[in-house]
């Protein structure tokens, strides 16, 4: 071996950090490790309940990184889809009709995955129809800004005066249903009617 070898070898050798500084970096390691590995674990049902324990120390680190990425979100059952549906009068009277998200016209498809989630997410604040008057009009104070703000939008985009919004729920055949060419019908929730901001009709 060559002493400019020897030299370099040595050199090497010093660079190794200290044990305190390897064992805090590991620690992070780990801990970052389990921050991202936990989240899917513990999941929506079926899940480990002794990974959803685990997790909740875990908690504030994975909102702070947004690392609960639902991982799970289509698995192992997915539930129904939704979109919704609108119809809309412009200022010559013309009535136009369309859907959120649309297929045809939502490209990327990045956007239409965005599209896609606004129908999920008001969803997830609509309760059902047969729940109570109360909780529907307690509700109302949650999803309805969301409603107006695309019902604005929507005004917006095509010159209209008037607009009415649907929450559909698509129903989700079972396996016999498919193999039969069966299909119940979708689930219809009215979103009420707007013009521009002002909310007209239930």
């Amino acid at each position: 071996m060559t002493k400019e070898l020897r030299h370099a070898d040595n050199e090497m050798s010093g660079c190794h950090w200290p044990i305190a500084i390897r064992l805090f970096v590991s620690l992070l390691v780990t801990i970052y490790i389990l921050a991202v590995a936990l989240p899917p674990l513990a999941g929506p049902p079926p899940a480990s309940e002794l990974a959803n324990v685990i997790l909740q120390p875990f908690r504030p680190l994975v909102g702070a990184f947004s690392l609960s990425h639902g991982y799970r979100f289509f698995a192992p059952n997915p539930g129904p889809g939704h979109s919704i549906q609108w119809t809309l009068t412009t200022d010559t009277d013309t009535i136009v009709k369309g859907s959120l998200p649309d297929a045809n016209s939502d490209w990327p498809r990045l956007l239409y995955h965005r599209r896609f989630m606004i129908p999920e997410k008001i969803f997830a604040m609509v309760p059902p129809p047969q729940a109570p008057a109360e909780i529907r009009r307690a509700a109302t104070r949650d999803w309805q800004p969301f409603a107006e703000d695309l019902a604005t939008r929507l005004l917006t985009e095509h010159d209209g005066q008037k607009i009415t919004l649907k929450l559909i729920e698509h129903y989700l055949p079972d396996t016999f249903e498919t193999r039969e060419g069966r299909a119940g019908d979708d689930l219809t929730t009215p979103l009420g009617t707007y013009r521009w901001r002002e909310r007209v009709s239930e």
